[in-house]
Formats: structure tokens, sequence, C-alpha cells
């Protein structure tokens, strides 16, 4: 199995209003891929991190493999999700994919 973990941060500028509307949007839409996306075995979005955090936004997700992992990242769906719902409202991303040994 392949765990993708994703931190993002939000961009400057948004008001508290719109960073509960875009943390929505980006959770119920990331996690609405389960179930669509072949080898994608489950993901879950943290969007309430504790007051000691840097980060605004987590994704953990566990593929089947890296073949998976490969596969997810161009999925039309999750592209579409990425383009929509993500990129537009963060400046900063880092990722850390590992597989269980």
């Amino acid at each position: 199995m392949v765990h993708h973990v994703i931190l993002w941060k939000l961009k400057e500028g948004l008001s508290e209003q719109e960073k509960k509307e875009v943390l929505k949007n980006i959770k119920e839409n990331l996690e609405a891929l389960d179930g669509k996306i072949p080898g994608l075995v489950s993901i879950t979005v943290i969007t309430h991190p504790l007051a000691s955090s840097n980060a605004d936004v987590m994704l953990d997700s566990l593929l089947e493999n890296e073949e998976a992992l490969k596969g997810y990242q161009i999925h039309p769906k999750h592209v579409k999700v990425a383009d929509t719902y993500v990129r537009p409202y963060t400046e900063v991303r880092m990722c850390m994919d590992y597989e269980d040994k």
C-alpha cells in the first residue's frame, strides 16, 4: 500500500467566510473521489488543524500501489477537483508519498 499525504497552505487575502467555503469545497470534492478512481483505497481531508499547525489542509489517502498513485494523479476526476477546488486557492503544497514496509 502507498500513502499519499499532501499539506496545503491557503492563499493570503481570503476572508474568513471565503476560507470556510474553500475548505468545505476542498474536503467535500476530494472525499467524493472515494470509490471513483481505480486503486484508491481511502481518502480523508482534514480542514480543522490545531493552532500549532502551519498548514490549513491535509489530504491523507491510501492507494493500492505506486502504479495506482500514478493513475490517481492524472485521473480526469482528480484533475478536475484539483483544478477547480484546490489549486486556485492554495499557495503552498507539500507532498509525501511512502510505502508500507
